[in-house]
């Protein structure tokens, strides 16, 4: 008895991991250069954060077309779509995990560490030796030095912002059910507005920022 072995397609070594890696860096590089010189005459920041979105876009678009030649050659298998969907699943999971380290922060942060420093329950030593100063109150709108800050509202900025990426969940799911039916003209718009969406969101969370960092004395 024969065995048939199903083949599964090697991609040959590739640039645009890396290429996305200097863009991720240069973005990040030039957002905090960008949020530090906002109270200055410098703009290199801005400059180099506008460099680094430029190569993620360029290595989304090259890195896509290479996957999407290679599908449309026929060099992909079911395996190889097992993997794909195996990938995105992980990185949904290290997106949860993201947020998830970030919600338990703020939760140490609040429901922990604040009531330590204000002297809670037995840490009445703990308050004296190391912040004697310090209220234990929530949102924190005071510094260590004794600037007095100011919380940002849900209102405004924040709740645009929640809208639009919620309202982006709602026009990608659109784009996904015209693309299982095959129909390219409703794909293309819906995957269009979702983009839009996506860069309109972007762009609130840098004015969100720069708000806070600016005006409010959030750091």
């Amino acid at each position: 008895m024969t065995t048939k072995y199903q083949t599964y397609y090697v991609p040959a070594q590739s640039a645009w991991p890396i290429i996305g890696a200097i863009g991720l860096f240069l973005i990040a590089f030039g957002a905090g250069n960008y949020v530090q010189q906002l109270t200055t005459e410098k703009t290199s920041g801005g400059y180099i954060l506008i460099t680094g979105l430029a190569v993620i876009i360029f290595m989304i678009f090259g890195w896509f077309k290479t996957v999407i030649d290679e599908s449309m050659a026929g060099l992909y298998s079911p395996q190889m779509d097992r993997s794909f969907r195996q990938g995105m699943s992980w990185f949904i999971f290290s997106e949860i995990m993201f947020f998830g380290a970030f919600f338990g922060a703020l939760f140490y942060a609040r429901m922990i560490s604040v009531p330590w420093l204000g002297g809670a329950s037995n840490n009445a030593m703990t308050h004296e030796v190391l912040w004697p100063a310090f209220e234990a109150m929530w949102p924190l709108v005071k510094t260590p030095d004794g600037t007095a800050t100011e919380a940002m509202p849900w209102t405004g900025l924040p709740l645009i912002n929640t809208i639009i990426l919620l309202t982006s969940s709602i026009t990608l799911h659109f784009a996904h059910t015209n693309l299982e039916k095959a129909n390219r003209k409703p794909l293309i718009i819906w995957l269009a507005l979702t983009v839009i969406l996506g860069i309109a969101f972007l762009c609130l969370q840098v004015e969100e920022y720069s708000h806070a960092y600016q005006e409010m004395g959030l750091t």
